[in-house]
């Protein structure tokens, strides 16, 4: 079963990067825009300093990602930012990167925590999209653009490598998966992953994000894979994910097996928002997910 959990997780990249529509981009507000139909969404953060990019879809998609940047501006593009390391968020690192440049005149640097870089590396990806600029502490920041741009690591949610990107000036949050709107949390194991730090992160989101008149609006957030949202959607994401994680430790405590948990199926009320059967991700899958990230380690 967990030999199937993992490729699932795997093959979630694949699927998004076949299920990419027609690539086009919305301001969000502030300086940044999105990026839509690239297997990911991407984020665009313009001005006079240039364009920073977070993430960069598929490699099916760069070209077209990159046409979508140049119509919003012909600044040169100095960073990329990688929320995590999959496929889906970085195959057009190398397209966007060589069509981009530092000060220094090197092609467009790419940011990520070090696990991303180890990840990458470790699957034989060519050199070119690898994130060359790397930390490994809780966070970093910079000033771009007129406005402080703030990076978070979430240790152990959808991956070891998972960083949110806050832009403050524009009050917009972008978090790769560690939020959707598209369908249940993945938690990649074999990356990593795991149900406490998606909790963790979600949370680190809220404190993050603030809203305007009756929960509208206010911070807007960029989620991994959907639409627009603000602190309300990410609200009751975390509360979903809180839940089903509560009930499957309830379970583990009572000594019931990962059969007897999914056969209780305790993700059974959330089923019809976060379903998608046209995606790999069961709703089974995340449970076991769950379940294994939260099983004793002696009784793996």
């Amino acid at each position: 079963m967990r030999g199937s959990l993992v490729a699932a997780a795997a093959l979630l990249s694949s699927v998004a990067v076949a299920q990419t529509g027609i690539v086009q981009s919305v301001h969000v507000q502030g300086n940044v825009w999105m990026i839509v139909g690239a297997a990911s969404n991407i984020a665009v953060q313009i001005g006079n300093d240039g364009i920073l990019v977070v993430d960069t879809g598929g490699s099916e998609t760069a070209d077209e990602v990159l046409a979508a940047i140049r119509a919003l501006s012909d600044k040169p593009i100095r960073w990329i930012v990688n929320t995590q390391a999959h496929s889906d968020h970085t195959g057009g690192n190398e397209t966007i990167s060589q069509a981009g440049e530092t000060v220094n005149g090197n092609p467009a640097a790419i940011v990520a925590h070090e696990n991303v870089l180890a990840r990458m590396s470790a699957e034989d990806r060519p050199t070119t999209e690898w994130p060359l600029n790397t930390f490994f502490e809780s966070g970093r920041d910079f000033y771009f653009n007129g406005e402080a741009v703030f990076l978070y690591h979430v240790p152990s949610a959808h991956t070891d490598g998972d960083i949110m990107v806050y832009f403050r000036g524009s009050d917009v949050l972008v978090t790769g998966d560690i939020f959707v709107t598209t369908h249940f949390p993945v938690v990649d194991l074999e990356y990593g992953g795991g149900i406490d730090g998606f909790v963790d992160g979600l949370n680190l989101a809220l404190d993050i994000t603030v809203p305007a008149f009756q929960q509208e609006g206010g911070t807007y957030v960029i989620p991994g894979h959907g639409r627009i949202s603000d602190e309300a959607d990410v609200l009751s994401y975390r509360d979903m994910t809180y839940f089903i994680r509560e009930r499957v430790q309830h379970f583990i405590d009572g000594g019931m097996s990962l059969a007897g948990v999914q056969s209780e199926r305790p993700a059974f009320d959330y089923e019809p928002r976060y379903s998608d059967e046209e995606l790999p991700w069961t709703s089974e899958m995340f449970v076991e997910s769950v379940y294994r990230s939260l099983e004793p380690a002696s009784s793996r």
